[in-house]
């Protein structure tokens, strides 16, 4: 397959079944290779569904038409609804307020299409957006939050950031991206890992594995990360799954490290998509695991269709079937046919996918046509 953007890998391992091995080819603190070759993708994977079929880009193009006229002009963002997820319930603490994680989420799925800020059809949208994400960076503390947003918000922002860093290597792009994850760092608790505000003492699977993916994308692209940050919160994550296979969880990833919390297809979507990160993608936790998401996709659809849990967990598990590792491609090909299926079918006559629980429809069209983009590879978190 096609490659567009060589971005090295650093190569891991999980030794004794439990915590990740240091990784095994580092550049040294704070440093790593910057990837240098920018160019169009070309997704070769052939599957039941074809991931560049006509009804594919059709959806694709009519999901980023619909981000691209929902864009504030006031601001570059995107308004929603901001607020934190209750049980399965969404609470909001600001009605249609510029919201920084969904508009990181946005921006992208204009990148995951090739359109960098100022080039490409839609290169007006991003450099807005961009523009709007940088002014959200608190010069100070470097958290990046507007109107209330919170921790997923603040990572999803860095990750953008990063991305946009590897591709522009604009420096004030840079010099804001170093603060986010100077933020980041410091606010990791004793456990390895993060909650839903900066330098809570509390921990959450979900918002920590937002931090990481960041944190991994800043370090391949240069910025000073430091490793030791990065081992604590894998081997958080790790900690984080069922090990035991008499248990019915098996395979699953807890939202807190306890004896018997909970797990849940999404959980387990973005733990495995850490590991992966981590470079990963044969060993046994991921391979429960991945049996887990499997016979629980159903279930995802049936229970929280477009709901808050429904994207979230698709955002990683399309990750994680796209790394997974069998040699023909069979799991891809599964994924793909029923994730493609559920979202061409879902989407409404303006462009956009609803979210019945969450944010709001900018949220869901972000991710679904991230997903439906995946494949392309244009962005260096898609590549194994």
């Amino acid at each position: 397959m096609t490659r567009s953007i060589k971005l090295p890998l650093l190569l891991a391992a999980l030794s004794g079944g439990v915590v990740l091995a240091r990784l095994a080819l580092d550049p040294g603190e704070g440093h790593a290779p910057v990837a240098a070759d920018i160019r169009p993708a070309v997704a070769e994977l052939a599957s039941p569904a074809e991931p560049t079929s006509s009804r594919v880009k059709a959806a694709v193009e009519r999901g980023l038409e619909y981000l691209r006229r929902t864009q504030d002009p006031a601001s570059g963002g995107w308004v929603q609804d901001v607020g934190f997820k209750f049980n399965s319930d969404y609470q909001r603490t600001a009605l249609a307020k510029p919201h920084v994680g969904v508009s990181a989420l946005a921006l992208m799925a204009f990148l995951s299409g090739g359109h960098l800020p100022g080039r490409g059809r839609h290169g007006e949208v991003v450099q807005r957006g961009t523009d709007f994400i940088l002014r959200a960076v608190d010069k100070h503390s470097g958290y990046v939050s507007l109107n209330g947003t919170r921790m997923y918000s603040h990572a999803y922002a860095t990750l953008f950031l990063a991305e946009i860093f590897g591709m522009t290597h604009r420096e004030d792009v840079k010099e804001k991206l170093q603060i986010a994850v100077d933020l980041t760092v410091k606010s990791q608790n004793k456990y390895g890992s993060w909650r839903y505000n900066p330098f809570s003492p509390e921990s959450d699977m979900s918002i920590t594995v937002c931090q990481i993916m960041a944190l991994r994308a800043a370090r391949n692209i240069g910025i000073r990360v430091p490793k030791a940050t990065i081992d604590r919160a894998y081997d958080y994550v790790v900690r984080s799954a069922y090990k035991s296979r008499t248990s019915r969880q098996y395979g699953g990833f807890k939202y807190q490290e306890k004896s018997r919390a909970r797990t849940s297809f999404a959980l387990t979507a973005a733990g495995i998509a850490t590991l992966n990160h981590a470079g990963t993608y044969n060993h046994e936790l991921i391979k429960a695991g991945i049996s887990y998401l499997r016979g629980e996709m159903a279930l995802q659809y049936r229970h929280f269709k477009w709901h808050f849990f429904y994207w979230y967990g698709h955002y990683y598990a399309a990750q994680v079937f796209f790394f997974a590792g069998d040699e023909d491609r069979a799991l891809w090909k599964w994924y793909w046919t029923r994730i493609s299926d559920e979202l061409l079918r879902g989407q409404e006559s303006d462009g956009s996918w609803r979210n019945t629980i969450g944010p709001g429809k900018a949220f869901s069209t972000a991710v679904a046509t991230v997903i439906l983009q995946v494949p392309n590879e244009y962005l260096p978190i898609f590549h194994r």
